[in-house]
């Protein structure tokens, strides 16, 4: 399975049946810490996604770390969205590093409530935007054995800090 880039996801947010025909990888659109994934049986990931504007400017950052102590560290510009859409984004990004690697369980720690209440089923989704990229998670998350859990902003510091990095990077191009 190739990779869904975030931004192939946001454009196609309504027609969640045509992210399966655009799995094509885009080269340079974003910043990782290695360029070698291999298998890996158990990941944590630390997911944050934000807008300079509610909608404006959106950037995603993704911290994995595996057992093995080797951390992927991703920053990517996804175009102009609101919050919780980068949110999304962000977990999104994980969920397909996770079964890219061959991971049989993913961890996953975002400060976004409403994305880790919607995806344990504790908020229903109402917006269609988010309704079709939960979909997707869940989809991608039923291949391993997942969980997420909200953590605290100032927990999340890294994630934020590739997120924002994405953004300001973009804006200063």
């Amino acid at each position: 399975m190739g990779i869904i880039e975030p931004k192939e996801v946001l454009d196609a947010v309504a027609h969640p049946e045509a992210l399966w025909t655009q799995a094509t990888p885009q080269a340079g659109n974003g910043l990782s810490g290695t360029s070698q994934r291999r298998q890996m049986s158990d990941l944590v990931a630390y997911v944050d996604g934000g807008s300079h504007g509610n909608p404006g400017p959106s950037g995603i950052g993704v911290v994995i770390e595996s057992p093995s102590g080797e951390t992927v560290r991703i920053a990517k510009w996804i175009g102009h969205h609101d919050n919780n859409v980068a949110e999304y984004a962000a977990l999104l990004e994980a969920l397909q590093h996770a079964v890219e690697v061959k991971a049989s369980s993913l961890r996953v720690y975002s400060d976004s409530e409403i994305v880790v209440k919607q995806m344990t089923g504790e908020y229903s989704c109402q917006s269609s935007r988010l309704y079709s990229l939960n979909w997707v998670c869940r989809k991608l998350a039923r291949g391993l054995k997942f969980s997420i859990a909200h953590i605290r902003r100032e927990c999340n510091s890294e994630a934020n800090g590739l997120a924002n990095h994405a953004v300001r990077l973009r804006l200063e191009l």
